[in-house]
């Protein structure tokens, strides 16, 4: 093994293709769409998994999901500004629970609230 010499800096490690990708996907106008999701920074992520098991353990089983190439789900990102993907992540926050849009009426004789 060749050994660096003072002031060098290793070349950084090849990425490599992570193959064909189970990637999750929502219904769209056009069949279906690219789901992308955040990272812990709050980035815009691609997502693929290498498996199905991993698809399905982190996201569920009722996931709708299409097989890409990773150079492919790059393309079709990209142009939205999504340059990461993230392949096999583990961890996912759970969905957003639905807001209720029902507002409650006011009343011209009830109490105003008081806070302190």
């Amino acid at each position: 093994m060749e050994e660096l010499q003072y002031g060098e800096d290793p070349e950084p490690a090849d990425r490599f293709p992570a193959g064909p990708l189970f990637v999750p996907v929502r219904p769209g106008p056009s069949r279906c769409a690219t789901r992308l999701f955040r990272t812990p920074l709050g980035d815009r992520t691609a997502v693929g998994f290498t498996s199905l098991r991993r698809l399905t353990a982190t996201l569920g089983p009722d996931q709708a999901w299409i097989r890409l190439a990773e150079s492919a789900l790059r393309a079709l990102t990209a142009p939205l500004g999504v340059t990461t993907v993230s392949v096999d992540p583990q961890f996912t926050a759970p969905a957003p629970a639905p807001v209720d849009s029902a507002v409650p009426e006011l009343t011209p004789n009830a109490p105003a609230l008081r806070i302190g």
